[in-house]
């Protein structure tokens, strides 16, 4: 019999009874897809928080040596702010870039944001574009809303207005704040493009 085991059968039988009680069920691991619903709804350090930190080693575990990019993204973001983990911002932010490499949209806007706004890195709007470019051609709505914002800003390059209309045109969400915001937005961008790059717009990515 291995020492592990030994020791889990040595403690269970000391234990009282009502102290079993006490200890809950494990915690599941998170799917990808249940991690791309909390990262949707911003509410994935909160999630491992109420979780009482129980998963700690299986996202490490999951970040660092399965490399998958859902949870170096979530991993990132607990070393960053220092949930569950030692805060370590540096390293947070480079599982962040590794996640936004391999293509999570979730990465790539949070990224972006971080650059726009000078959160934890320096504040360079012109290094955002691109994180928030790939994001919104994934179909990251706060991504396409953030890439617009930033064009009528002058960043970026007028280039990148037709597809960032694009975007916004074909965007679909229940939100009627957002809903709001990409009328706002491709109202401006409408009034500084040419009625053909419009049209144009309008025509691609449409089924009818």
């Amino acid at each position: 019999m291995k020492l592990r085991t030994l020791l889990l059968f040595t403690w269970l039988a000391a234990t009282p009874a009502h102290a079993l009680e006490d200890v809950g069920e494990a915690v599941p691991v998170y799917t990808d897809n249940e991690l791309n619903r909390l990262f949707e709804q911003n509410s994935h350090l909160q999630r491992v928080e109420a979780d009482d930190c129980q998963l700690v080693q299986d996202i490490e575990a999951r970040a660092i040596r399965v490399e998958s990019p859902a949870y170096q993204f979530l991993y990132g973001d607990m070393l960053a702010w220092g949930v569950c983990v030692a805060r370590d911002v540096e390293l947070g932010v480079y599982y962040m870039q590794s996640a936004a490499h391999q293509g999570s949209p979730a990465a790539l806007e949070q990224l972006g944001r971080y650059y726009a706004t000078g959160t934890l890195v320096q504040q360079d709007q012109e290094r955002a574009i691109p994180y928030l470019r790939e994001a919104a051609a994934m179909g990251h709505v706060d991504a396409r809303i953030q890439l617009a914002e930033l064009l009528l800003r002058d960043y970026g390059s007028p280039l990148d207005f037709e597809d960032a209309y694009r975007w916004l045109y074909n965007t679909v969400t229940a939100s009627n704040q957002k809903h709001r915001q990409i009328t706002r937005l491709r109202s401006s961008l409408e009034s500084r493009m040419p009625g053909n790059v419009i049209a144009r717009a309008k025509r691609r990515d449409t089924f009818w």
